[in-house]
């Protein structure tokens, strides 16, 4: 635990408005000058900022002494630090911190004159780097790289340290000092999911430039050889003319996530800029009362948002929302009658009036680009996810608002309850008029009379086939996206009936696909029966080492490097465990050693097996690859069909195979005599490991090379064709989304006939669409492992976006066209990426790119489209 030491300082006698003007005079200076790399800051806990706020801003003359605030105690930062810090290096603070919540950043001069007058600490110092593709984003690194390195072949591991700027040669420095290796002995390994993924041997390139992230893991391989939350650079100054408030440290221009700058680091007016942050209530911001809604004219609608730190995601969401012919002419009225004050769903209508003030400074004329301040604190209030300079999804800040704005404008004071009553086999039409009016009895709002549609969910289970009909609300629409990018993959099958000889198959399927995909692929080039059904499994070390039973699971997780193997086997099995045939072999030592790959087949939990059913189990999975003269060669189309001839011993019955059982303490008992004895199998135990110990002289009557030679999942030395990549249609996206697909895992469905989970197929159709369809683009993946952007180009139209084919009401005649308004974009990767977004102007054929502060006329084409917004 890391000692918080308190220095005991007797400060000198001064009075709160000396204490200010001093801070003022250091303010001033750090205002002039220019931040650069390598400068220090100082992070303060927010708590004790606020009491020596208050102490040196209180009125000179109070009424009564009692009014008097006292002197604050000495600093105390030790709600900051996590107790395990070490004491020789770095203090580490807590990862959850928010900066502007729980701590501010000075300027090491600032801290020092505090420190001089009330000592505590401890000093909490960070440097200024520089990030961004362009390395020309200056931020303050609050969270250094915490990195765990993992010595190997000796098995050590310690933590280390270390700022995003040093370099690979640094770690490799370091890491040789903590485990006393010498410098030629040692490779530095990207060992990212405990696997080997890049040599790390630029030793002049920085950690950032290396996509080293927080908590990564790295090896240090003996031989004979993330992001993070960074928060932008602070400005402790101020040129403000009258009477001086202290300012709180300001947020720079400089975006961490790429959004351009409107300054050098330093706002040069943020002592008037902080006082509106902190004190100044959004209803008396300076703005327009009352207009009409027009683009005719000078600069209407065309006004820019202020990048202040990371705020892009939150300028391109709110630029499409203002621009909604609806909202605009909404929020210019008189919409204080519709905010419901009461609604504990809701934000006590604070945040309808302040996106209302928003929205009607964006639309006065003859302004110019402002920073949006007030609003982000306001949002930060009701969700603190969005609090500091963090970079967000854009589409998770606009579903947030579409959210909390119903909530807020809601004309229902007191929501009935209403128990949803089952289809029941009546017409469909009924049913979804009986869901949309008990919605609505619940939820009328200006955004569910713009923006809320109904879709059709069908469930139905796999074992009962029970089907149940729900007509559910939807508030845009989130469409699957996946690469046009084709991926070979090459996969060895093997049937657990003897039906087939073992076969590879090279299919294709998309690059950021998932499971099911390749087992579709499979389940094609296989020709599989109706009552068949492909199990797919990772090999390694000539065992299994996991089965891809997720049907969601990315196809990107399957490296090039790895081998899989296909079985096919019953489809109509369940409740079943598996027999896991491992092949062995004797090495020259005679020590038995796994060989080849492993055969799989199902049985039945409550099936009573005796040991001769597993040696005819071996020989029916066996049979296809015996050594009669009339076998038919293996070909590369396909498993091929033959006829089983089976092995006889004496001419009498079957060659006894040598098997062996790995019972529940890894006991090896042979299973090759005693036939008639049942084997008992372990209840909790989902698979069962049996050995097959294939001797020279059984080698002879098998053709063992088709258990031998596995193919990776990428071939060597396979080059393929290179596919053309093409691009998708936002018409393929919205099948995709309405595709019946299985249930995932965790999400599955409680069946009333069965009164069981089950894993349901699910079925979505559009049923009721509303008149300004929002469609967001799932272009970032995430999973435990890793986090990855998909930069699929997608063709959307402008005109004519034709959804009435996919509405399944055909009792609704009424074309479903729409015409495209908003579009927001995201530009880069994850961790140093910038929103923009591009603007029809209302009554206008005139499109604008928002970037920031920035607007300008445009087209409406992207190929970095994220959200949509399209209006009847």
């Amino acid at each position: 635990m890391t000692e918080v030491i308190m220095a005991d300082v007797t400060p000198p006698v001064r009075s709160p408005e000396e204490e200010r003007l001093v801070m003022r005079d250091i303010a001033m200076a750090a205002g002039e000058a220019q931040a650069k790399e390598g400068d220090t800051f100082c992070l303060i806990t927010q708590r004790w900022w606020r009491t020596w706020s208050a102490f040196v801003n209180q009125s000179p003359t109070p009424s009564s002494s009692s009014g008097i605030l006292q002197r604050p105690p000495s600093i105390d930062n030790s709600d900051l630090i996590c107790e395990s810090s070490p004491e020789d290096s770095t203090i580490d603070i807590h990862d959850t911190l928010v900066e502007g919540t729980d701590y501010i950043l000075v300027t090491e001069r600032i801290w020092n004159q505090f420190y001089a007058w009330y000592g505590g600490g401890p000093t909490l110092a960070r440097k200024v780097i520089m990030r961004g593709s362009s390395q020309t984003e200056l931020t303050v690194e609050v969270h250094p790289l915490r990195l765990q390195l993992h010595l190997m072949p000796r098995v050590d591991h310690s933590y280390l340290r270390m700022s995003r700027r040093e370099t690979v040669g640094d770690l490799h420095r370091k890491a040789c000092e903590i485990f006393g290796l010498n410098s030629d002995q040692v490779n530095i390994w990207d060992y990212h999911g405990r696997r080997k993924h890049a040599l790390l041997n630029d030793l002049d390139k920085t950690l950032d430039n290396v996509n080293i992230e927080m908590d990564q893991d790295i090896l240090v391989e003996v031989v004979d050889n993330s992001g993070s939350y960074t928060t932008a650079v602070k400005a402790n100054g101020s040129l403000g003319n009258g009477h001086f408030t202290v300012p709180e440290p300001s947020r720079t221009n400089h975006s961490v996530a790429g959004g351009s700058s409107t300054s050098n680091g330093f706002s040069r007016s943020y002592n008037s800029e902080i006082s509106q942050l902190q004190s100044t209530p959004l209803a008396t911001e300076k703005g327009p009362t009352s207009f009409g809604v027009t683009t005719r004219g000078s600069c209407i609608g065309q006004i820019g948002l202020l990048n202040f730190g990371n705020t892009c995601f939150m300028n391109s969401a709110i630029q499409c929302l203002v621009h909604t012919p609806e909202f605009a002419r909404f929020f210019i009225g008189d919409f204080h009658q519709e905010i419901n004050w009461q609604n504990p769903l809701g934000m006590e209508g604070e945040l309808a009036m302040a996106f209302g003030e928003l929205l009607r400074r964006l639309w006065a004329p003859g302004r110019t680009a402002f920073a949006p301040r007030a609003f982000k604190t306001k949002l930060a209030r009701f969700a603190p996810q969005f609090g500091g300079h963090n970079q967000h999804d854009s589409q998770e800040l606009l579903a947030f608002l579409l959210d909390g704005l119903h909530e807020d404008l809601n004309r229902v004071k007191e929501k009935p309850y209403i128990k949803s009553r089952d289809a029941d086999d009546r017409p469909d039409e009924q049913v979804a008029d009986e869901y949309w009016a008990n919605h609505i009895s619940r939820n009328d709002s200006i955004i569910v009379d713009v923006c809320q549609g109904q879709y059709k969910s069908t469930l139905v289970c796999p074992v009962c086939d029970k089907i149940s009909v729900t007509f559910d609300p939807f508030m845009y629409l989130s469409l699957p996206l996946q690469s046009a990018t084709p991926r070979t993959m090459t996969v060895t099958v093997f049937s657990c009936d003897g039906s087939v000889i073992p076969a590879t198959c090279t299919v294709t399927v998309p690059k950021f696909g998932r499971s099911r995909d390749l087992i579709q692929a499979l389940s094609n080039a296989c020709s599989l029966k109706k009552y068949e059904k492909i199990l797919l499994a990772e090999i390694e070390n000539h065992a299994i080492r996991r089965f891809f039973e997720d049907p969601h699971m990315s196809l990107s997780s399957i490296k090039d490097d790895v081998c899989l193997s296909a079985y096919i086997i019953p489809k109509s099995m369940m409740n079943s465990r598996y027999l896991l045939f491992v092949n062995r072999r004797q090495d020259p030592e005679g020590m038995w050693k796994p060989y080849g790959t492993p055969l799989v087949f199902p049985i039945s939990n409550d099936a009573t097996i005796t040991r001769g059913d597993i040696q005819l189990i071996a020989h029916t999975m066996l049979s296809p690859i015996l050594k009669p003269e009339n076998i038919v060669p293996i070909t590369s189309s396909g498993p091929t069909k033959k006829e089983y001839s089976p092995c006889k011993e004496n001419g009498d019955s079957l060659v006894k195979l040598p098997l062996k059982l790995v019972n529940g303490t890894d006991d090896l008992i042979d299973i090759s005599i005693g036939e008639e004895k049942t084997i008992n199998l372990s209840s909790s135990s989902t698979s069962v490991v049996l050995y097959i110990d294939w001797s020279p002289e059984l080698v002879k009557k098998f053709e063992i090379r088709y258990l031998e030679n596995l193919p990776e999942v990428s071939r060597n030395g396979h080059v393929a064709k290179k596919a053309r990549v093409e691009p998708l249609s936002l018409y393929t996206c919205i099948e995709a989304f309405l595709r019946e697909e299985p249930l995932v895992p965790e999400d599955m469905w409680f069946c009333p006939q069965c009164k069981e989970q089950r894993q349901a197929s699910k079925k979505l159709d559009l049923w009721r669409l509303p008149e300004v369809l929002v469609i967001h683009l799932k272009r970032f993946a995430y999973s435990r492992t890793m986090k990855s952007k998909l930069e699929t180009l997608v063709n959307f139209p402008i005109h004519d976006f034709d959804l009435t084919k996919y509405v399944a009401n055909k009792n609704n005649n009424r074309p479903q066209i729409y015409e495209l308004y908003a579009l927001a974009n995201h530009y880069g990767n994850l961790g140093s990426g910038h929103y923009t977004a591009h603007i029809k102007l209302i009554n206008e054929n005139k499109w604008r790119v928002k970037t920031d502060g920035a607007s300008a006329s445009s087209g409406a084409h992207s190929s970095s489209a994220q959200n949509f917004s399209f209006s009847k």
